[in-house]
């Protein structure tokens, strides 16, 4: 079946806007772009259209959100006022004591409810289970589910990468065109060198990608730098030896050879210049998450310093439990403003080039540029629709300028996958969320501080 998507304006990123534009797709792909009335020429010996009417609205490629970790979603709120370190000590006793593979699913499929209505489409997931993968087998929506494994014991190394191997061989039979599989040793100061040469030896042999955690804090820094800090001293306590390489975080993973994968470096708030070099060289990837990172107190990544250089830099929130919401054009926003802030330039990023960084290069950075990222011809149909009739979006003298620096993901009125409708303005169709709502409150409950311990 052919579908016209129609709207006010068509904002294909690879081209320029179309006033009174349309966007069709058929079989899960695009097949024609331009004026509403130039594509019905076209396209008339088809026959009858079926037409999706926008009016007032914006229709954009869909969002990338380059880091998340759905299986999180249950914390929004939960953590507040926690340094970085007590940050994680928190939530991994809660996870692990207060909730079970059924939590976690619900955890995570209320951040895709939360994602698809916010017109992210493609979403770079880690988790230390697999719910997050289910999460986006169940909503349809796109992305790569990369599976966490922990150990900063080397006697343990090869343990480790057993059970991601089980993990890893589990899921794979489920793996779709849509939603694929990565591993992730997860930062330097929760595996070992040798852990992190094993699943990097193993990623390669099995054609999966990677995803690090790194550069991200002061405490991570200190741990490299002089074997001091919360990490070095948690190490300490569990008897496990650790001799600082005295080296910068991606100087460290450059020096194990683990950028020859060209994994997805998450954070890199803390990145030199000489690893700005470093990721060129090696063409590494980084998610760039200026809203956690600001609120953890960890700076502000040299993103356009990195983009300026050639890296590939896509955005991501992170999870609720740091930001507190999944909404890319807020992120994108903020990261606009603290670039110019930073840097003392008001023409960094200007309104193209924002909206091209949340929908093409972060399809660039996860390796999916050939198929997602602009509205084109032959590419898959994933898009969303963006109302402008809010009194925040108006007057809208440049559809793009309007849409990057006044809308929000609230005023997303249809997200779509491959040319499957996932959220039509009112309800997001894959998933049942006045369920997922009555059961995330009920689980609420149970993680709240007020919660009896081991209930």
């Amino acid at each position: 079946m052919t579908i016209l998507y129609t709207a006010q304006w068509v904002l294909p990123v690879a081209a320029p806007p179309i006033r009174d534009g349309a966007v069709a797709t058929r079989d899960g792909q695009i097949l024609a772009v331009g004026p509403e009335t130039d594509v019905r020429a076209r396209l008339a010996r088809l026959g009858t259209l079926e037409t999706v009417a926008l009016g007032r609205a914006a229709i954009c490629p869909g969002f990338v959100n380059a880091h998340t970790h759905l299986e999180l979603t249950a914390f929004r709120g939960r953590l507040e006022g926690l340094s970085f370190f007590d940050w994680i000590r928190t939530l991994t006793r809660l996870r692990d004591e207060r909730m079970d593979a059924e939590d976690l699913d619900l955890s995570a499929q209320w951040g895709a409810v939360e994602a698809a209505r916010a017109g992210v489409t493609t979403l770079a997931d880690t988790g230390a289970s697999a719910a997050g993968f289910r999460a986006l087998l169940q909503s349809g929506l796109r992305g790569i589910a990369y599976q966490e494994v922990f150990g900063p014991d080397p006697m343990q190394a090869k343990k480790s990468l057993s059970g991601l191997k089980r993990r890893i061989e589990a899921l794979r039979r489920s793996e779709t065109e849509l939603a694929r599989l990565g591993v992730s040793p997860h930062a330097v100061y929760s595996v070992s060198a040798l852990l992190f040469r094993l699943v990097i030896e193993y990623a390669e042999r099995q054609d999966l990608p990677v995803a690090i955690h790194c550069a991200e804090s002061q405490a991570e820094d200190d741990f490299l730098r002089s074997g001091q800090g919360p990490f070095a001293d948690f190490l300490r306590r569990r008897g496990i030896a650790w001799t600082p390489p005295r080296v910068s975080a991606i100087r460290y993973l450059s020096d194990l050879n683990a950028l020859r994968v060209k994994p997805l470096l998450i954070h890199a708030a803390r990145a030199t210049e000489e690893d700005i070099g470093l990721l060129t060289v090696h063409d590494a990837r980084v998610a760039h998450c200026p809203k956690s990172n600001a609120k953890f107190g960890h700076g502000i990544a040299p993103a356009s310093r990195m983009r300026q250089r050639g890296a590939r830099v896509g955005l991501g929130t992170d999870s609720v439990a740091s930001n507190n919401v999944c909404d890319l054009l807020d992120e994108g926003r903020f990261a606009q403003l603290v670039s110019r802030a930073t840097q003392g330039d008001g023409h960094l990023l200007p309104a193209p080039a924002l909206l091209q960084w949340m929908t093409l290069d972060g399809a660039c950075a996860l390796g999916l540029d050939n198929r997602i990222g602009t509205l084109e011809v032959g590419k898959d149909a994933d898009l969303i629709g963006i109302s402008l009739e809010g009194p925040h979006l108006e007057p809208a003298y440049d559809p793009v300028a309007t849409v990057v620096t006044a809308a929000t993901g609230r005023d997303v009125v249809l997200t779509v996958v491959k040319g499957r409708i996932i959220y039509d303005g009112q309800r997001v169709l894959t998933l049942d969320e006045e369920r997922l709502r009555e059961r995330l409150r009920s689980l609420a409950e149970r993680l709240s501080p007020a919660a009896p311990e081991g209930d």
